[in-house]
């Protein structure tokens, strides 16, 4: 036998050393098997039946005028019958959805965009048996509806609670994209106390699990197979899943139904403000040393905020002991403070820390304010670019403006231009004074130093929002 070389023996060592660490790390990856198993019983499939289009809903159309032979003939037959007319009519559309049971005696949680406007919802297991389920309630704002079919014994989800969740924690989601029932998918959590365009008072899960149309309702689970969130949105350029998902945390969606079957309906905390984030450039205006805090940029008429005094400009740093750290944070913790409940708000005032107690009211719906229009007359430039004039009676009137402010009449290139302002502004406050009239205006521009960012409270439509602009 020939001898073999000692380098031999070194370099598969070498390799096998190499070579370790990955077959370590994959052993530590997480196996789902029995997680799906145990959990895929508990969720549903979810289609609706929707109300029948009729001839009255629709656009008036007629057939073409087409030649015997035509090939079209015979589609045109077949939708609109032989004697041209529209059917009574149509068989209704269907939407399909998830969902999953939370309870043996048949409560069934899913989305409410997935029964939305729904006159029939069938409610399939992963057995193939199918139920008729009524519809407890649905709460649009948290996109949440309880649903009830009737059985006994049914295999009900294990309730966790997200905020033990973590940034980089393993999570896995069961439901029917585009209809394939029982699929599985996995993936991280990838942030937090998300905020999104359609809905600030919920702070969604971001993951990166596959989630794709027809996952909507579906329960999302942690490693110990308890559901941590529900499957809500996606982004998508395309329709389909680009590697951001939303899910509502279980924690709110069990307020909502707790509420539902106990009300009817679903009660949320208002504060009463309009807040925006403090950027860098606000953070040096109001001498603070990092961005913090939810910054007031408008007080609502007959809010709770209004009769604790909070005042625009106020930053909130604290709410009932919790400290704010973006924007974004204030909305989900007002929303589920009972309403009635007194908190603690420290708000950051003219560089001093101010403790307010305010009563916090219930989440009114919707209102629209009046839009504005205006004819202004112009005054000169100023030195941050701006051209700005009185408020007459009737401009007040148009804006809703009651007291102090001048209207922006034009921006010219400059800072001002930079900072976002436009004509049709109305400037309520600069440099964290209340702007009285025009003079005033001009006054407290005048004894700001050059190369100071001040911050700008300006009211645009039905809206307020400071903007940082540094004077030149």
């Amino acid at each position: 036998m020939r001898p073999i070389p000692t380098f031999s023996f070194a370099l598969a060592a070498l390799v096998c050393g190499a070579l370790m660490p990955g077959l370590a790390a994959s052993r530590m990856l997480p196996d789902f098997v029995d997680l799906v198993a145990e959990n895929a019983p508990s969720v549903v499939n979810i289609s609706t039946k929707q109300a029948p289009v009729t001839v009255e809903q629709l656009p008036e159309f007629s057939v073409p005028d087409l030649p015997e032979d035509s090939p079209l003939q015979d589609f045109f037959r077949h939708f609109f019958g032989e004697d041209g007319e529209l059917p009574n009519d149509y068989l209704p559309s269907r939407s399909l959805g998830s969902g999953f049971i939370v309870s043996a005696d048949g409560f069934v949680l899913t989305n409410a965009h997935v029964v939305e406007g729904a006159e029939e919802i069938i409610v399939r297991t992963s057995d193939r048996r199918e139920f008729v389920a009524s519809l407890v309630g649905t709460d649009k704002r948290s996109d949440i509806a309880l649903l009830k079919i009737e059985g006994e014994g049914l295999p009900a989800v294990k309730i966790g609670t997200a905020q033990e969740l973590k940034v980089g924690e393993w999570v896995l989601a069961i439901g029917s994209p585009f209809g394939f029932e029982s699929s599985a998918t996995a993936g991280i959590v990838s942030a937090k106390g998300r905020s999104l365009p359609t809905e600030n008072y919920i702070p969604f899960i971001q993951t990166d699990v596959a989630i794709n149309p027809g996952n909507s309702g579906g329960p999302l689970f942690n490693l110990d197979g308890e559901v941590v969130g529900v499957n809500s949105q996606i982004y998508s350029r395309t329709g389909g899943f680009m590697g951001l998902s939303f899910s509502i945390p279980i924690d709110v969606v069990m307020d909502v139904v707790d509420q539902l079957q106990t009300k009817g309906r679903v009660s949320r905390g208002w504060l009463g403000v309009l807040i925006q984030d403090v950027t860098r450039e606000l953070a040096e205006s109001f001498g603070m040393k990092q961005p913090r805090g939810a910054l007031v940029a408008q007080i609502l008429p007959g809010s709770p905020a209004e009769g604790a005094k909070v005042l625009p400009g106020d930053i909130i740093v604290t709410y009932n002991g919790r400290d704010i750290l973006t924007s974004s944070a204030l909305p989900p913790m007002v929303g589920i403070t009972p309403v009635g409940d007194r908190v603690k708000l420290q708000v950051l005032r003219g560089g001093e820390l101010v403790d307010l107690e305010v009563e916090i009211g219930e989440l009114p719906e919707e209102d629209q304010l009046a839009a504005r229009s205006s004819e202004p007359e112009k005054a000169s430039a100023n030195r941050i670019g701006l051209f700005v004039s009185e408020l007459t009676p009737e401009q007040r009137e148009q804006l809703s403006v009651t007291g102090g402010g001048v209207l922006v009449d034009d921006v010219e290139r400059g800072p001002a231009e930079q900072a976002g302002l436009s004509s049709g502004d109305v400037i309520l406050m600069l440099d964290n004074q209340t702007v009285q009239d025009l003079a005033g205006f001009n006054r407290i521009l005048d004894a700001i130093p050059s190369g100071r960012s001040v911050a700008v409270l300006v009211q645009r439509g039905d809206g307020r929002m400071f903007h940082a602009i540094r004077v030149p």
